[in-house]
């Protein structure tokens, strides 16, 4: 009788908040006493960034979301952006999950920052396209920390005040989100609905603020222009928050197929990355559970993305940057510009010994080789096997930022191939030597290649291993 009372009350719960795709229904109790005994996590995948984000996660995802039962973030904020070619339509997003535009039920989990302006404007954008985002198919959990326009504010005036010690942010406020957040005064999504409660966290929000604004010259934070906004936009943020770790607990018992998408890469992550020129959230995939309110199993399969060369955005080291005509085709060739910021992609040859370290770190099960076309028609390709500085040879990045600055990589130079690999969708279609090159970099990175990708195309991708087959 006590379950089928709580099974009443989630069946009223999830009317009132218009929650009724089938992902999201109640187990049985059965069912539920089933999968707790067992602990299975049936088809969950992670797709995360294996260098530095920008590594074409958008197709990847797109493509196993049209499988998923659930797609969710669970880092990150709108710096993040994944472009979807669909048909004759390019969808270019930065906060919402890519499941969205195919109507796969989509979560905001409590990882993200949200800046509920800049998803207002994302909901809107889509919606001339032709997509509508309701609650019904995107749940946005109800811890989620808000960006608010005194993060951006703060953003900008410390990367304007930083001289050589700029770290390329996007200025979107990300970062010192996460620091109220951590900081314990973060108004969050559920705070919306208690606007008129919200006076002693504004107080300890402000103190803070207050204080690094007058550094900057800066009137205080305006409290009441602050609360009008919010309670503007309150309205629309509201129905689609929920307890998302409920729902996801409900698909898990239930065997549901869940996605979880991952922002920037594991050479961001803010205690893995090139730090200081990271990103300000753990970007790798042991985040899935702490993100969405999932176990520390949650990940399942873990696909690493990355590049057949690589690229980075903004400041930092980069040892394999071909600053100069080599740079500048495989930059031309790939369409090398931000999704979020526009902003001109630093580029080089692939390297293998950071990718490696992704791996590790991130315990990738299979690797995603995005973007082999780029590399049709040159004579030669080279891959960086290893480092140097000085004398002394290093088969990982080391920490120090200096260090990282300095080190020298060691190439291994292969023969390029003649043919076009554009829009290969079997090994049989590719060159023979591109076969030799994708087969090299699973021996040097220590991981198996499960998807190849040869062009924008969704449908242009060779298949290996099915993620979700485990």
């Amino acid at each position: 009788m006590e379950y089928a009372g709580e099974q009443r009350l989630f069946r009223f719960a999830n009317k009132l908040h218009g929650w009724t795709h089938r992902a999201f229904l109640p187990r049985s109790g059965a069912a539920a006493l089933s999968r707790a005994k067992q602990g299975l996590l049936v088809g969950n995948v992670t797709v995360i960034g294996a260098q530095w984000g920008d590594e074409g996660k958008g197709k990847i995802v797109d493509w196993l979301a049209s499988r998923a039962d659930m797609v969710v973030r669970f880092q990150g904020g709108h710096n993040a952006g994944h472009t979807l070619v669909v048909g004759d339509q390019t969808y270019k997003l930065s906060l919402l999950p890519s499941g969205i535009v195919r109507g796969t039920p989509s979560v905001i989990g409590n990882g993200v920052v949200l800046d509920p302006w800049a998803l207002k404007a994302e909901v809107e954008r889509l919606s001339e396209q032709g997509v509508e985002v309701t609650p019904q198919v995107l749940r946005i959990a109800e811890t989620c920390p808000l960006i608010l326009p005194i993060h951006r504010d703060l953003d900008g005036l410390r990367e304007d005040a930083s001289g050589a010690g700029k770290i390329g942010t996007t200025r979107r406020g990300i970062g010192p989100a996460y620091e109220d957040k951590v900081g314990r005064r973060a108004i969050r999504v559920c705070d919306l609905a208690h606007l008129g409660e919200l006076g002693p966290l504004l107080d300890r929000l402000c103190a803070h603020h207050d204080a690094l604004r007058a550094g900057f010259r800066e009137p205080p934070v305006d409290r009441d222009r602050l609360l009008h906004d919010l309670a503007e936009i309150a309205d629309f943020v509201l129905p689609f928050a929920g307890p998302v770790w409920r729902d996801l607990d409900e698909a898990r018992g239930r065997g549901r197929r869940i996605l979880f998408e991952g922002a920037q890469g594991v050479l961001l992550d803010v205690d893995h990355g090139t730090y200081p020129f990271v990103t300000s959230s753990n970007t790798v995939a042991g985040t899935t559970g702490s993100g969405s309110g999932m176990g520390p199993g949650a990940a399942g399969f873990v696909l690493g993305i990355a590049k057949a060369y690589t690229t980075r955005v903004g400041s930092g080291p980069f040892p394999t940057e071909q600053d100069n005509d080599i740079g500048q085709k495989l930059g031309e060739r790939g369409h090398e510009f931000g999704t979020v910021t526009g902003r001109k992609r630093r580029c080089g040859w692939f390297d293998a010994v950071l990718v490696r370290q992704a791996v590790a770190v991130s315990g990738v099960t299979g690797v995603a080789l995005t973007k082999l076309d780029v590399l049709d028609g040159f004579e030669t390709v080279k891959i960086c096997i290893g480092y140097r500085i000085g004398g002394e040879r290093f088969d990982y990045l080391p920490p120090h930022a200096a260090d990282q600055m300095r080190v020298e990589p060691v190439y291994e130079e292969i023969e390029g191939w003649p043919g076009s690999t554009r829009g290969a969708r079997s090994w049989a279609d590719l060159p023979a030597r591109a076969i030799k090159y994708v087969r090299r970099v699973e021996e040097l990175i220590r991981c198996p290649v499960a998807l190849v990708s040869t062009s924008p195309e969704r449908d242009d991708t060779i298949l290996v291993r099915d993620p979700f087959a485990g």
